[in-house]
């Protein structure tokens, strides 16, 4: 954000201090990936939903459970590895449920504790879906950008999320809501 046209004077005793307002130079930094962000997770998102029915975000939890051994994980796992909140997680897993794709199991070890298992069905869903979901990748980000600029935001966003996840205690993120 920029300073607004009638700021209060810094220093003021009766004003709180003075943000720290963006430069133009960082303005449009912040502009340009929000566009980017916002546009990238939309072309995504109708990628999937024309090509298997679904969200970007259940995509993204089918994967998971693709990777995890025998192809399940505890729910409050598949949220912190999706970074989405427990009630979000809870409603996406239903609709996967109703589509055959994902079914729960009760954790046998813990009475309040659920698994989220990939099902086949599930499965051959998400093979049929990658090769177009890869493609819409690649073309979207990494056909545009020069190895050292991949390897640049890969870096720039292990930095961002390393600095949203704070290790301690009663940090406010979204897997622990």
């Amino acid at each position: 954000m920029k300073a607004p046209a009638s700021a209060p004077t810094p220093g003021s005793a009766q004003e709180p201090q003075e943000p720290r307002w963006l430069t133009d130079e960082e303005q449009h930094v912040w502009r340009s990936f929000m566009e980017g962000v916002t546009l990238l997770d939309d072309h995504l998102d109708r990628q999937l939903q024309r090509d298997a029915g679904m969200p970007h975000v259940y995509y993204g939890l089918l994967v998971k459970l693709a990777e995890a051994p025998r192809r399940r994980l505890r729910m409050t796992e598949l949220a912190m590895l999706a970074k989405i909140t427990r009630s979000r997680l809870s409603h996406a897993v239903a609709r996967l449920e109703k589509n055959g794709w994902v079914r729960r199991e009760d954790c046998p070890d813990d009475k309040r504790g659920q698994f989220a298992v990939l099902t086949e069905e599930g499965y051959d869903v998400l093979r049929q879906t990658a090769p177009g979901h890869v493609e819409a990748v690649r073309q979207a980000v990494f056909d545009r950008l020069t190895p050292q600029q991949q390897k640049s935001l890969g870096e720039i966003m292990r930095i961002v999320a390393e600095g949203l996840q704070p290790a301690e205690a009663g940090a406010d993120l979204p897997w622990l809501r």
